[in-house]
């Protein structure tokens, strides 16, 4: 533990409030261990048992963590402070961050006049423009879209689901390597994470079916566009997770398919399946605009009625100017042609970049999304060095759990002719790292 921060309190809900006050302020870093239960009982005057009460409220919510003989220690990314990326320092070429090209980003629209209204929108939460363009956006991919609803982005829609569907310490089954901030989401409302092995195709059937058999309640994944790897559902892959997943019914799915638009890949998705128990989420900050928090819903009915019914609790609908924003630029045919134009641009970047490093011998993936996804043995060395190059992009341990260490490059803003200089700064550094640790 970390020897200038005393931890304080005489009943559970006290310890653990100084533990968490710890955290947020910065007097119990990641990995820091806390006393045994005895020693801090000992300490403090109360019994070991509100100790341990303390500890457990402690690691439902995802602040610390058990490791057997280890004892108790701050997570890795305890739930009071998530893990943001580093600044951009400035003079590099940021390409860490994930964001789509502005140039392939409509202008934003909001309707020029908003009339008062009586009350809140509670009763008609959903505009029918909207609604009914959110039901074919979805059905143009073959996903069911009867029961549809709005929520203020992806993350607020997972978080809504899995806080309706599971209890804490229930087992979520997430992507390894996989989105940061899910990973980051899924301790933090008190459950526990399962990685799921993912590769080219998305996530891999047997690695999913030994997750399910382990009590895992909730499946969250990407069909296209995966983040970090760019992976996406074949056919093939589809329905072969289906049938892992016909084997566990009860099981709630969550698709994230962010990259709709924009990941230049087919859409094989689960939820076209006829799962019982299905959801998914489709957003348009990567191909409208990342100020534009809505994202689309499409479900099965019992689904629906737990997220509706807990938004109608807290924050009630999503706002109406923002619904008429985004429906404005849906049926917008020159936003239409700027959105399918700056899909093909990220295609070409992607491929520009993978090919330029495979002409180095260093292997990557990213077959659809904004990102590029690049093995290495040591991310350290590989971000620092590619730093003194001009470059800036992201380590992959934001991304991972079991998975082996790489590095993210978002190819959204690089420019084609840009990628043959990157590929050799990279392999240029790869070669000095491994020289460095022993080849």
């Amino acid at each position: 533990m970390a020897a200038q921060y005393a931890i304080a309190g005489t009943t559970a809900k006290g310890i653990a409030a100084s533990v968490e006050r710890g955290v947020a302020e910065g007097g119990l870093s990641p990995g820091d261990a806390l006393p045994p239960v005895r020693r801090l009982a000992d300490d403090l005057g109360v019994s070991p048992g509100t100790v341990a009460t303390a500890y457990k409220e402690l690691r439902q919510r995802g602040l610390v963590l058990t490791r057997g003989r280890g004892g108790t220690v701050v997570a890795d990314v305890p739930s009071v402070a998530s893990r943001r990326p580093p600044r951009v320092p400035r003079g590099l070429v940021d390409l860490a961050g994930g964001h789509p090209d502005p140039a392939f980003l409509p202008v934003l629209r909001p309707p020029t006049t908003v009339s008062p209204v009586y009350g809140s929108h509670r009763a008609a939460p959903r505009l029918p423009a909207l609604e009914g363009a959110t039901r074919e956006w979805f059905e143009r991919d073959g996903v069911p879209a009867r029961h549809v609803t709005f929520a203020h982005g992806a993350l607020d829609c997972i978080a809504r689901l899995l806080s309706t569907e599971l209890r804490p310490g229930d087992a979520v089954a997430v992507e390894d390597p996989g989105f940061h901030h899910l990973l980051d989401l899924v301790p933090a409302l008190g459950l526990r994470m399962v990685p799921v092995a993912v590769d080219g195709e998305g996530i891999v059937p047997e690695s999913l079916r030994a997750a399910l058999r382990g009590g895992v309640r909730a499946v969250v994944c990407s069909p296209r566009g995966q983040c970090p790897t760019g992976a996406f559902f074949t056919r093939s892959r589809r329905d072969g997770l289906v049938a892992v997943l016909r084997e566990f019914p009860e099981v709630l799915v969550v698709e994230d398919d962010h990259n709709a638009e924009v990941g230049g890949a087919a859409a094989h998705t689960l939820a076209a399946a006829g799962l019982d128990r299905w959801a998914q989420v489709r957003t348009v900050s990567k191909h409208l605009g990342i100020d534009l928090r809505w994202a689309g819903v499409a479900c099965d009915p019992v689904t629906l009625a737990r997220h509706d019914g807990r938004m109608l609790m807290t924050s009630g609908w999503v706002s109406h100017v923002l619904q008429e924003t985004v429906a404005g630029l849906f049926g917008d045919t020159s936003v239409r042609a700027l959105v399918a134009a700056g899909e093909e641009a990220y295609a070409e970047r992607r491929a520009a970049l993978i090919g330029a490093l495979r002409g180095h011998g260093v292997r990557a993936v990213g077959a659809s999304g904004l990102n590029v996804w690049v093995p290495v043995r040591d991310e350290s060395a590989v971000v620092n060095g590619l730093r003194t190059q001009g470059w800036w992009v992201a380590a992959g341990a934001r991304f991972r759990i079991a998975a082996p260490p790489a590095v993210r490059i978002t190819t959204a803003t690089l420019d084609v002719g840009e990628a043959p200089r990157l590929a050799a700064d990279f392999a240029e550094v790869l070669g000095d790292a491994q020289a460095t640790y022993g080849g």
